[in-house]
């Protein structure tokens, strides 16, 4: 899952999307509808950051309400065989 849980529920985060980014309108919303790529547009226009900025802060958002970034974290299991040869025990 990623940010189809955030899109799934749109409606009810709404509210918080607008704590978040208070430059956005509730027009703004209802335009986005859900869509990360508009929403991240939508952010720059507001705010004038870089993408990889809003990006982040979306990212960050997804994971703060249930859904997890587009950003893949390895994972380790902590097994000394995921260790280079240096750090084994």
């Amino acid at each position: 899952m990623s940010w189809n849980r955030i899109e799934g529920d749109w409606k009810n985060l709404k509210g918080k999307i607008k704590e978040k980014w208070g430059k956005l309108t509730d027009n703004d919303l209802d335009v986005i509808g859900g869509k990360k790529d508009q929403l991240v547009g939508k952010l720059q226009e507001r705010y004038g950051y870089a993408q990889d900025r809003i990006r982040d802060e979306v990212d960050e958002f997804t994971r703060d309400h249930g859904g997890e970034s587009d950003i893949e974290v390895p994972r380790s299991h902590g097994a000394a065989s995921d260790l280079p040869a240096s750090e084994a025990p």
